[in-house]
């Protein structure tokens, strides 16, 4: 494709519209008719780094940040299969349909994942709102189980597509992707066997007795999206067996709005009020602790790191009853 069109409704997300129309790679068309495309995005580690576990979760060795326009084309293609991960995606997508394309904040995400391995090390891991599945791929490299879920059976079909590959990236650890259905408007997992992607009853006692970490990104641009997956991130929470961490992966963005005739952050001011919700919460069992997280560490995959991207922790820890005496009692 020469040109990259769109219609008034059609989103396109920065990482595609930066990078050159050649770099792209039409693969086929996806189940709904939309064009896919193949991109390998750089991974700034060595491959000695990779299949050998050091004291710091393999001690990858990071390039210098110049090499940023070689986040796909023939440079990375002709790297060894440890230096990149390739990501089948679509372009210019109706809002429905951004999770089928990378986003900075996802980038983001798997950056950190890759700078604090050990955090990650033989854990099971929940994403919600997976989209391609790139943090979900590359917290496996680590993890011992990640469960990559979202909706919709045309976007977990590409997210398999994408775990198949990557596997090199994946056996070398041991990790194991499951890509599932789920939707955060509904209260229980589908286990319906006849469902594609639905959840048995063996992956349902793993994922509450073994999840300590979350993950979500870029996922917040909707008011009621967001109402959901904080929703859905509480109701998990009290029926996970052990005490978690949320990590969320946000962009700022800024628009020019008629209504305040001025440039707003609307979707991010209320991310930040649900986070403030969250915290706030009190009577019940369990207590949330919210946390930003300082985004200089190293960055070990090509993509531009603005500003305005921001990473979240949300720590989840049972309440404890203090303990009355019998002294204290009477």
């Amino acid at each position: 494709m020469d040109e990259i069109t769109f219609k008034s409704d059609t989103v396109l997300s920065d990482v595609h519209l930066h990078t050159p129309n050649q770099r792209h790679l039409m693969v086929r068309l996806s189940g709904v008719g939309q064009p896919v495309f193949l991109s390998q995005f750089k991974l700034l580690w060595n491959q000695a780094s990779q299949t050998d576990s050091g004291a710091e979760g393999g001690s990858h060795r990071a390039h210098h940040a110049e090499e940023e326009d070689d986040v796909l084309g023939d440079e990375a293609r002709e790297s060894g299969p440890y230096d990149v991960i390739k990501i089948e995606h679509t372009m210019a997508t109706p809002l429905e349909d951004v999770g089928k394309q990378v986003w900075r904040g996802s980038l983001l995400l798997a950056d950190y994942i890759l700078s604090q391995r050990d955090l990650f090390q033989g854990r099971t891991v929940l994403e919600l709102g997976a989209g391609t599945g790139l943090a979900s791929i590359l917290a496996a490299t680590v993890a011992q189980t990640v469960y990559c879920t979202d909706v919709g059976a045309d976007l977990l079909a590409m997210c398999q597509r994408n775990i198949a590959l990557n596997s090199h990236l994946t056996a070398t650890g041991g990790g194991v992707i499951k890509v599932k259905e789920l939707d955060w408007l509904k209260d229980d997992l589908c286990t319906d066997p006849e469902v594609p992607f639905s959840w048995s009853e063996e992956d349902i006692s793993d994922l509450y007795g073994h999840t300590t970490i979350l993950l979500a990104a870029e996922v917040f641009y909707d008011d009621d999206l967001t109402d959901a997956l904080f929703k859905t991130l509480s109701r998990l929470a009290h029926k996970l067996k052990n005490a978690s961490t949320a990590i969320l992966s946000v962009e700022k963005r800024l628009n020019f709005t008629l209504r305040h005739l001025d440039v707003t952050c609307e979707a991010y001011d209320h991310f930040r009020s649900c986070l403030r919700r969250l915290e706030g919460l009190t009577g019940g069992r369990l207590r949330f602790t919210v946390e930003p997280v300082d985004v200089s560490f190293p960055q070990l995959l090509v993509y531009e790191r603005i500003q305005q991207l921001e990473l979240w922790k949300v720590f989840v820890e049972p309440v404890t009853e203090p303990i009355v005496s019998a002294d204290t009692a009477s």
